[in-house]
């Protein structure tokens, strides 16, 4: 495995921007590595496009052999992110609990953009998507997992709401 290979790494809360900015990573050929989750799939989302979409106890299987190098226990759910991917792959989303379990080496080749886009515009993003999760149960678990969250490179803020 490359420690030298460098990757941009996207962060935001819930309906921020993250998916339309790795839209536009991988239209420049950027390779997006595809995550994990144990959450149930959204109404249009493609297997291996979107997530790789695991039971629990499949999840639990690929913990215990190592295969991921980050993952996270985000309300409830499983998401992650395998050593493959983490050394091939150069864009990322991923959670502050997520970017808290790199390696130093790793942190000094990752670019963490971070999306910190205001509340209502977040909050009609989410009223928007079909989605099994509530908009305010999502906002108290990104509200405590983006507490103190200091850990990025470039923050970008967006107050008239452009992003998608």
């Amino acid at each position: 495995m490359n420690k030298e290979h460098t990757r941009i790494i996207l962060c935001g809360k819930a309906a921020s921007g993250k998916d339309f900015a790795r839209q536009l990573f991988e239209n420049r050929n950027f390779k997006y590595a595809v995550s994990y989750t144990s959450r149930p799939k959204r109404d249009g989302e493609v297997e291996g496009k979107d997530y790789f979409f695991l039971s629990e106890e499949q999840f639990k299987d690929l913990i215990k052999i190592d295969y991921f190098y980050e993952y996270v226990d985000f309300n409830g759910w499983f998401y992650g992110t395998s050593n493959q991917q983490f050394y091939e792959d150069n864009i990322f989303i991923m959670t502050p609990s997520g970017i808290s379990k790199l390696l130093p080496e790793d942190r000094k080749n990752s670019f963490i953009i971070y999306f910190d886009i205001p509340e209502h515009i977040r909050k009609e993003r989410l009223e928007i998507r079909n989605d099994m999760d509530k908009p305010k149960r999502r906002f108290k678990t990104d509200h405590d997992d983006f507490k103190d969250f200091k850990d990025y490179d470039l923050r970008i803020t967006n107050n008239n709401g452009i992003l998608n």
